[in-house]
């Protein structure tokens, strides 16, 4: 399938999605506390979804049960709120997807619970960097796959490990759209990017190495050798200049 152009208008739509998402996520992020159970943090998220008028990209898509994607430690993405209790020194990713106006947003960000290992803040801002080296590369006339390596040469050059399996995607009307975008690539390669695309970068990055495997109820990624992971997305438009960045509240 081609890869989907959007108008000003749509654009404009999505960037309200957008900011419903940012902002969610950053009331679940100042609600994360040691003692706290996963599935409280889904209902945080429920309940603001409601009171903006959104519904949720996640629950229910490929029967997902939940509003929020809650991934704890050696967790990678996809994990299901439940009662597990955060810990001191945990980290935790928050993935979330909101539809608006017809339009999806999606993003994503890891936190600390508590007081957390030096090791573990420097994952954390690795990860983050290597998403802001993709949205740096996402200019109109570049390569898909200048994202790619952006993402893979931050995170790789800091002794980290992008996961495979598991990409970024396009995103508008569906929140998965053509194209997917890996974490890893070779510069110059794949479609040209263009004005009005729309696209969720979102570096998985592991502590350890890149392989993964799937819980037993079918949804959690696991880093293979247990290892810690985390995990930030951001939807984006390609501008005629510097992308813009539709969920750029997740971080303030």
């Amino acid at each position: 399938m081609a890869i989907i152009i959007k108008t000003a208008e749509e654009i404009s739509a999505m960037r309200q999605a957008g900011q419903i998402v940012a902002t969610i996520l950053g009331i679940l992020s100042r609600q994360v506390k040691p003692g706290m159970k996963t599935n409280e943090l889904d209902k945080i998220a429920a309940r603001e979804l409601e009171k903006r008028g959104a519904k949720p990209s996640f629950k229910g898509y490929h029967g997902f049960p939940a509003n929020l994607c809650v991934s704890v430690n050696n967790e990678i993405v996809h994990g299901i709120p439940g009662e597990r209790e955060l810990q001191e020194g945990d980290i935790v990713s928050l993935d979330f997807g909101a539809i608006y106006m017809g339009f999806q947003g999606d993003a994503a960000v890891t936190v600390t619970v508590g007081e957390v290992t030096p090791a573990a803040k420097q994952l954390i801002e690795a990860t983050k960097g290597s998403l802001q080296a993709g949205i740096n590369a996402a200019r109109a006339g570049a390569r898909l796959g200048d994202i790619s390596a952006a993402v893979e040469q931050y995170a790789e050059s800091r002794g980290y490990s992008v996961v495979r399996e598991y990409t970024g995607h396009g995103i508008g009307r569906d929140m998965h759209e053509e194209p997917q975008i890996p974490n890893y690539g070779k510069p110059g390669s794949g479609p040209m990017l263009k004005k009005g695309m729309t696209l969720a970068i979102e570096p998985m990055v592991n502590a350890g190495d890149w392989r993964t495997r799937v819980g037993n109820d079918h949804w959690t990624v696991y880093t293979a050798d247990e290892s810690l992971s985390a995990h930030f997305e951001h939807t984006i438009a390609i501008t005629d200049g510097q992308p813009e960045v539709l969920t750029k509240e997740v971080y303030a």
